[in-house]
């Protein structure tokens, strides 16, 4: 007879000839000594003996090999390295259903050696999780998940549609089954009511206790399997969750029921257990419906990104798909197709729609020479246009990772949420204790007693206080989005919501940043290729003006090369062509290498200087912005003050801080000056919103709280920026101020709603006056309001 021994790790016994034998330790398959090794690496090995060695159930082995998440074809399609050398994923969890289930998982990740990062948003169970590829391989992240009862695949968005109507088919099956068994059993309620007030012998109360209890049955553990499977790996990891609490309440009551059934005595509650898994079952599927709707301003993005695109080779048009695309391709696009890659027209002319990334409904007309935006429809053109970038750097790709990221990226209201919620639960079952105690010590009833403690156990409600915040965040998230305003983090709304002070930079964004030559002042003969060369080789709003200005006087001049090239901040530029010095800039260019002039203006000025000769000089003037001055009115209400900081000279800098109704203004400023002022304005005490454009801007983007970008801004700018305004206007700014109030708004009445709700519906159920039934509807409308109220600014603003 073969020797029967126990695995390490489920207990179960098997013959030792079939068991996996690694020092003492014997393991029934592969799973199990993966998961004993993971509880002892992390610390955990107390588990074993906080269980009691029971026997549990060996891992699933039906899951995709965890292997394959390591594949290089995998990594190319769903893993990125970010910019500090770490790769980071995108994955769904199956199986999240509450705010404990994001908490489990969160920090069974974190503690693994080589996780940087885990963070998993409530609304959509997405995680984006950062790690060392180095250190740890995402198959061992993935058996974490599996470990602890959940499972993970890549985030996909086209898939997603597939996941989440698997989700609800799970939930209308389960709530089919606790809906037509309530039904039945409030029928035979009605007879054992009826009974109660005419008369009923004790033989046919027993029997309609049965049918109500087999009725019952399914709804508990079928119906309700979801919330024991909740409450046994919250256990597992030493976490007292809300599945806890529906559990134990219905679980209680079940018994109980079973007891005075077979007792003959007394009153069966089988109605009850079957009504409250029914309604907190309802309850939370329409969550799982309200999340989902929060979420698609999100996902119709990804959604729809085509995987192809058009590219022409050999004067052929080849289908290739969106990631082969290189650098400097040349692209085809027709009337109806939208636009996957940024780059410059070079052949043929017409309308797009950038609805999607502006918020704007007004087509834009394009033409050779102009540069095309990902995420834009062609309306009526067909164009070819050079590819500028390839799709993993393009506007949309990086407008779809920001959206991801942001969504992650969680409050500190919220973090002072979770907390709150996760000790939630432990003092709910600490007072159901206590009521009950206190209720059998007075009343001396056992029946009322119980009933009290359950009812006090189901009408808490930590989902309310959970879902408060991540909601919120999402709504305003997608409806910023909706309209060209992208926050980098979900956190920046609650800290754009607290801002007292409002920092701009005039080029680009008071003013459009598209400065018009308005006088041209010649005093002496030039090469104008110098100056054309000059001018063309800075990004500067004034120098590119007045490139365009030769060019189109000029059309056959031609770029020189210098010998040397030096831009000055917040003056202008020098360089040497053979023994010829030229300098191009401002007034306190001229001063600093003693140059004098006598020229007075009230337009901005370029100066063009060969060997040390002021030959010509050029008069400039910029257009406000639509919508400048009814800006700084509306912030001047709510208490913010708004400042101008400019590189340009005072007059220039007065006479448009004067124009759109700013008071203060700090002019001829140096970035490091500008950034200089930011930390001043942080000794003060002052918290402070920065906006701007330019590479001038990036070090006061950075030291500010929060840094607001142009869309139409250098690269590195929208890289440091925390907010950037797709379409460049001053209204979004507004709406980006309006929005980020709001939400944080709707937060804090989240909040009060959950508080304020289980402050009033506890003590009552301590003190007797709320049923079981009474408090499982409670509790679903308590968290059903939280999400209704978020949905409030969808329909705020579509009215406006």
């Amino acid at each position: 007879m073969s020797n029967k021994v126990v695995c390490s790790h489920c207990h179960l016994k098997f013959d030792e000839s079939v068991m996996i034998k690694e020092a003492d330790n014997y393991f029934c398959c592969k799973g199990c000594q993966g998961v004993f090794h993971l509880i002892n690496e992390e610390g955990l090995e107390s588990f074993y003996e906080k269980s009691g060695n029971i026997e549990l159930t060996p891992p699933s082995e039906h899951f995709e090999d965890a292997s394959s998440f390591d594949r290089e074809s995998f990594y190319d399609k769903f893993v990125k390295t970010n910019s500090d050398g770490f790769c980071e994923v995108s994955l769904i969890i199956e199986g999240i259903h509450c705010s404990a289930c994001v908490w489990l998982n969160e920090k069974a990740l974190n503690k693994m050696e080589g996780v940087v990062e885990a963070n998993i948003n409530f609304t959509n169970n997405k995680a984006t999780i950062i790690w060392a590829d180095n250190v740890v391989k995402l198959s061992a992240i993935i058996e974490m998940i599996r470990s602890i009862g959940y499972n993970a695949f890549a985030y996909d968005a086209s898939m997603q549609e597939t996941h989440a109507n698997k989700e609800r088919k799970s939930y209308y099956l389960k709530m089919a089954v606790a809906i037509f068994a309530s039904m039945n059993i409030m029928w035979i309620a009605v007879a054992q009511y009826a009974g109660y007030f005419s008369g009923i012998t004790q033989e046919v109360k027993t029997i309609l206790n049965i049918a109500e209890g087999i009725l019952a049955t399914p709804v508990l553990f079928y119906s309700g399997w979801v919330f024991f499977r909740g409450a046994y790996y919250g256990l597992k990891t030493k976490v007292v969750n809300m599945d806890l609490l529906v559990a134990t309440g219905a679980s209680l009551t079940y018994l109980y029921s079973i007891y005075i059934t077979v007792l003959e005595h007394g009153e069966a509650y089988f109605d009850s257990v079957s009504m409250i898994i029914t309604f907190v079952l309802i309850g939370k599927f329409l969550e799982v419906l309200s999340k989902k709707n929060a979420a698609d301003t999100l996902d119709i993005i990804i959604k729809s990104i085509p995987s192809e695109a058009k590219i022409i080779k050999n004067e052929k048009i080849l289908t290739c798909k969106i990631d082969d695309v290189n650098v400097g391709d040349i692209v085809f696009v027709s009337s109806g197709e939208k636009v996957l890659l940024d780059g410059e027209i070079i052949k043929g002319s017409g309308s797009f729609d950038e609805s999607s990334l502006t918020g704007e409904s007004e087509p834009v007309y394009k033409s050779v020479g102009m540069n095309v935006v990902s995420g834009t429809t062609s309306i009526d053109a067909d164009v070819r246009f050079r590819a500028t970038k390839d799709f993993k750097h393009s506007t949309l790709s990086n407008l779809v990772s920001l959206l991801e990221s942001a969504i992650n990226k969680k409050p500190k209201i919220q973090q002072m949420a979770n907390k709150l919620s996760e000790h939630f639960s432990s003092v709910i079952l600490g007072l159901s204790f206590v009521t009950f105690v206190v209720w059998w010590l007075w009343p001396h009833s056992f029946e009322t007693s119980f009933m009290v403690g359950i009812s006090v156990i189901i009408i808490a409600c930590p989902c309310a206080l959970a879902l408060a915040t991540p909601v919120a965040t999402l709504v305003g998230l997608g409806l910023g989005a909706s309209r060209g305003i992208l926050f980098k983090e979900a956190a920046q709304l609650e800290t754009m919501a607290k801002v007292d002070t409002l920092v701009l930079d005039k080029t680009g964004t008071i003013t459009v940043g598209k400065p018009e030559i308005i006088n041209e002042h010649t005093y002496e003969e030039f090469d104008k290729s110098l100056l054309y060369a000059l001018v063309n080789s800075s990004n500067h709003p004034v120098a590119r003006s007045i490139a365009e200005y030769i060019k189109k006087e000029n059309k056959n001049i031609e770029d020189t090369a210098f010998d040397e090239f030096i831009q000055i901040p917040a003056q202008g530029i020098r360089a040497k062509y053979g023994d010829i010095e030229l300098l191009g800039g401002n007034k306190k260019l001229l001063e600093v290498n003693s140059i004098k002039i006598e020229f007075i203006s009230e337009d901005t000025v370029f100066y063009f200087v060969v060997d040390k000769k002021v030959v010509a000089v050029y008069e400039l003037r910029d257009k406000i912005k639509e919508g400048a001055k009814e800006l700084v009115e509306s912030l001047k209400k709510r208490n913010i003050e708004t400042i101008m900081l400019t590189g340009d000279n005072e007059r220039v800098a007065k006479k448009v801080a004067s124009e759109v109704g700013i008071t203060k203004f700090i002019y001829e400023q140096t970035p490091q000056s500008k950034a200089d002022y930011i930390k001043k304005l942080h000794d003060d005490g002052k918290s402070v919103v920065m906006v701007g454009d330019g590479v001038n801007d990036i070090l006061a983007l950075a030291s500010s709280d929060i840094g607001i970008v142009m869309g139409s801004g250098s690269d590195i700018a929208v890289e440091v920026g925390d907010v950037v305004l797709l379409d460049d206007s001053l209204k979004s700014l507004h709406d980006a101020f309006k929005i980020s109030r709001t939400t944080f708004g709707l937060i804090k009445q989240n909040l009060l709603i959950s508080l304020a709700y289980n402050a009033i519906t506890i003590p009552l159920a301590m003190a007797g006056y709320v049923i079981p039934l009474v408090a499982a509807i409670s509790m679903s409308v308590s968290s059903l309001l939280v999400v209704g109220n978020s949905m409030r600014i969808r329909y705020k603003w579509r009215k406006e």
